[in-house]
């Protein structure tokens, strides 16, 4: 493929997606707020002597730093030398491998915008949602760093570039495959010969791996069986894929840093597979309501090449879903994308009690009545609407995220319950919303859904003065792992949606 440079509409563009989540991140977990006479938000830095002020809005822009006696606009590559500076000076560590992950971030940006003004836009509005995140999560300093590799390396597999590929076919010796649960689903993309198991393979995971898997083409234990015979389309989550036709999902290990996650499947991850998929499948088997489970029904993989060629299959959403009704990806109505219901309610207030009746219930419930902890966030969750936009049903996904009672105690279950529901997901729905329709308060009709639900938790959260957000930018610059979450306390907007009578 070949790769044009940006233009200058390109590459502006590219600074301002790939700031607003570094700037958030830096205000979130480090900057203090600081009086600006002007109105302009203005925070102190950690070193002390240093002020930043940004654009006010749902996502920071313009950012300036106050030098000399003036402010002096900063452009990202400055940014990212201010935020290194500032948190040396913040934790006293060094880190060289995050400021070039900011940097790989924006540059996959502005591939993607440049490749998104040429890509066709798909069809179908749930394809174009899972497709739409190109700032991605909007508290993580570099959302959309790909590797370090060059853009024509994964670019033709990105979702944000609207691609779609075919999957590579393997076959697998048959005494050599290592499989759990219901797997039947792999065997209709293609043949496999006597004595092979066919293996889908992810392609760009396949070049990166490919080396290792030489000797094994070489004597036999995998043969190269062509590809599927129709294209698949790359989901939010990169890794995962839809299969159309037969309405199916396949999740792939990815040797790639994403976010904060190299996400390949780890053995340890897919040894618990089962376990936590029939858990959650029996909760929301009991819950009441429309809400939907996604079960990642089981995995298939070569014995001598575990993580590297696993591929779990997930339950498509068509024996799932209301009839009549559109999946949209939650995530996707936060970014905004062409078909987004957030833009056109004709009660915004009535959307988003429909659309707190659809999520908040199955997620407590399944807290509440089976241990379940759902990593309810954005990315993780999808939205059906009607035919007017009105949300009719939640889907949830993802069993790898997920967390049981006791296997973690029941404290650390509903902050990571509250982080990924309130924090992460309730909160940017709020705001997109807040911000297309000035003067709607979302809060108030939060706190009434949330009120609904007898449980302590919930009662709790609706006088506590914080809730937990994870801090992405010291989790990285710390080399946390990235499941070892780390929280700190943030205003808690249910409570200041509260006037006591």
């Amino acid at each position: 493929m070949e790769l044009t440079p940006p233009t200058d509409d390109v590459a502006e563009r590219a600074d301002a997606y790939a700031a607003a989540p570094l700037l958030n991140c830096l205000i979130r977990e480090v900057a203090r707020p600081y009086p600006d006479p002007g109105g302009r938000r203005t925070y102190r830095l950690p070193g002390g002597d240093r002020l930043l002020r940004v654009r006010d809005g749902r996502r920071p822009t313009a950012p300036e730093v106050y030098a000399e006696g003036g402010w002096q606009r900063i452009d990202h590559p400055e940014l990212v030398k201010l935020v290194a500076e500032e948190l040396r000076r913040h934790t006293g560590l060094s880190n060289d491998e995050l400021p070039a992950e900011m940097i790989d971030s924006r540059e996959a940006v502005a591939a993607l915008l440049a490749a998104r003004d040429r890509a066709p836009v798909p069809e179908g509005p749930y394809i174009r949602s899972e497709q739409a995140l190109v700032t991605g999560h909007p508290y993580h300093p570099a959302p959309k760093a790909r590797g370090g590799g060059p853009a024509a390396s994964w670019l033709p597999y990105a979702p944000e570039a609207h691609a779609r590929f075919p999957l590579v076919l393997l076959g697998v010796r048959e005494d050599l495959v290592a499989e759990e649960g219901d797997t039947s689903a792999l065997d209709a993309l293609g043949l496999a010969p006597p004595g092979y198991r066919l293996l889908p393979a992810h392609p760009w995971q396949l070049e990166l791996v490919g080396r290792d898997l030489a000797e094994a083409f070489a004597d036999g234990r995998l043969l190269r069986l062509g590809t599927t015979a129709r294209s698949v389309w790359p989901t939010a989550a990169v890794r995962t894929v839809h299969v159309p036709g037969t309405d199916l999902f396949l999740k792939f290990s990815l040797d790639v840093r994403i976010t904060n996650d190299v996400r390949r499947l780890w053995r340890h991850d897919l040894g618990r597979l089962r376990r936590t998929d029939t858990a959650v499948a029996t909760a929301f088997a009991h819950l009441p309501g429309r809400a939907a489970w996604l079960s990642d029904r089981g995995y298939r993989t070569a014995a001598f090449a575990f993580e590297e060629l696993a591929v779990v299959v997930r339950d498509g959403l068509g024996e799932h879903l209301v009839p009549g009704a559109t999946p949209l990806l939650a995530a996707a109505l936060a970014e905004g994308f062409d078909g987004n219901p957030l833009d056109g309610p004709a009660d915004p207030a009535l959307w988003w009690e429909a659309y707190l009746r659809q999520v908040i219930p199955p997620v407590l419930g399944a807290f509440a009545r089976h241990g379940v902890v759902l990593e309810a966030h954005l990315q993780n969750s999808l939205i059906a609407v009607d035919a007017a936009g009105l949300p009719v049903q939640a889907l949830f996904r993802d069993a790898e995220g997920v967390k049981l009672l006791p296997d973690v105690s029941r404290a650390a279950g509903w902050e990571r319950l509250v982080y990924c529901l309130v924090v992460n997901h309730l909160s940017e729905i709020a705001a997109a919303l807040a911000e297309r329709h000035p003067g709607l308060d979302p809060w108030p009709a939060a706190r009434r859904e949330l009120a609904c639900h007898d449980l302590p938790e919930a009662a709790a959260l609706l006088t506590s003065p914080t809730v937990p957000g994870k801090t992405n930018l010291l989790l990285r610059w710390t080399n946390a792992d990235g499941a070892a979450a780390r929280y700190q306390p943030l205003p808690n907007p249910l409570v200041s949606a509260w006037i006591p009578g």
